[in-house]
């Protein structure tokens, strides 16, 4: 009986589990097609250029997996995400996931450069963007002032970035988990979408869109959580509520235990304020300026289109695209709103645009469902 020693039994492994995460296929994929710049990584090399993955290098932590800081050679910055688990089914896709993803190319979309596949969990690299998320700009205490055009662009570019995933790229593709730590920014606020660890490529087979439910709550699509089927809409509601952070400053969801319960989601006390047409209660102090009002109701009334209890009901991301494109044209040139048929004409619809609202008691009863869950450690 011939015994392998450790080394051998190492490396052994390793090309089992490439094997597995499907890096045969991706591999011979890559070299029949040109000018893909993606690249399959050695764990050896994520780990020098995490410095072995040290505490110091963390960037960030969620329920998907860790994030690091990593220096590749030439001094390339990138992000590193160890995953923590990875279903059979991802298994066997993920070299093809991997060559799809790898040709996602948006400004606005944070790019993946490479994975790691000899590990039981497959890491992914990424570029590295170095101005912290949406989330750490609304809720961090920074004392910085957020004007609305700057709201206003991150949304715009956020959603153009979704539309892209959604109707640009060869198989459409859902994130899964869209929320505001899940938006980079640049220097210079550009965003940028990250984080696809939740993202799945949208079946053709109506019977493959059944999985198991994710995502973060308070951004959780409620039909989503009825039915576990995940769809384009599902990012649209979670969207809906990254644009009431920007409107509010508010935390999507808040744990208090000595929060009312009416007040607990943000998305339930934006409806419940714009039912009883008090808007302005919630809006974040630093946008109360009565000059953006018309725009800021415009916002508003996006938002209620994107978190309707059906999601055939809520726009397309294109649509959102499209309509926060124009209200940033109309905020360039105020002129505009002097003359309310050139504002309409801007918009590409009334100003008075009317949307149903929500059932706050049915929609918080499925929040609270969530978070007793989350409490109970289930």
């Amino acid at each position: 009986m011939c015994l392998l020693d450790p080394g051998e039994k190492l490396q052994n492994m390793k090309k089992e589990y490439f094997r597995r995460h499907g890096g045969l296929i991706l591999f011979d994929e890559m070299r029949s097609k040109q000018g893909i710049t993606f690249k399959i990584f050695t764990e050896e090399e994520l780990q020098q250029a995490t410095n072995r993955f040290g505490e110091q290098r963390v960037l960030g932590q969620g329920g998907y997996g860790t994030v690091y800081k990593g220096f590749l050679k030439g001094n390339v910055e990138v992000a590193v995400k160890r995953c923590k688990t990875i279903d059979e089914q991802q298994k066997k896709e993920f070299g093809k996931e991997m060559l799809i993803l790898s040709q996602v190319n948006h400004r606005n979309i944070v790019k993946l450069l490479g994975c790691c596949l000899e590990v039981e969990v497959p890491m992914l690299v990424y570029e590295f963007v170095p101005n912290g998320t949406l989330f750490q700009l609304i809720h961090g205490d920074h004392g910085m002032r957020i004007s609305l055009a700057t709201r206003l662009g991150i949304a715009h570019e956020s959603a153009e970035a979704l539309a892209y995933l959604h109707s640009s790229t060869s198989t459409p593709i859902l994130h899964g988990d869209v929320k505001s730590s899940n938006i980079l920014l640049d220097m210079d606020h550009q965003a940028k979408v990250s984080d696809f660890g939740a993202s799945i490529l949208a079946p053709t087979d109506k019977s493959q869109f059944i999985t198991l439910v994710h995502g973060t709550c308070g951004y959780l699509d409620p039909e989503y959580m009825q039915t576990n089927l995940l769809t384009d809409k599902s990012d649209v509601y979670s969207f809906g509520v990254v644009l009431l952070e920007l409107l509010t400053a508010k935390l999507p969801f808040n744990f208090n235990p000595d929060v009312p319960a009416h007040e607990k989601s943000l998305s339930m006390m934006f409806m419940y304020a714009m039912k009883e047409n008090k808007l302005e209660q919630i809006l974040d102090v630093e946008l109360k300026d009565r000059d953006n009002t018309e725009i800021l109701e415009e916002i508003a009334e996006l938002a209620m289109r994107c978190l309707e209890m059906c999601g055939d009901n809520r726009p397309s991301m294109k649509e959102v695209a499209e309509k926060l494109d124009s209200l940033r044209k109309v905020l360039q040139h105020p002129w505009v709103q002097r003359n309310p048929e050139e504002m309409e004409c801007l918009l590409g619809e009334p100003s008075s645009m009317v949307s149903s609202t929500i059932t706050s008691v049915e929609y918080f009863s499925i929040e609270k469902k969530v978070v007793n869950g989350l409490q109970s450690g289930r």
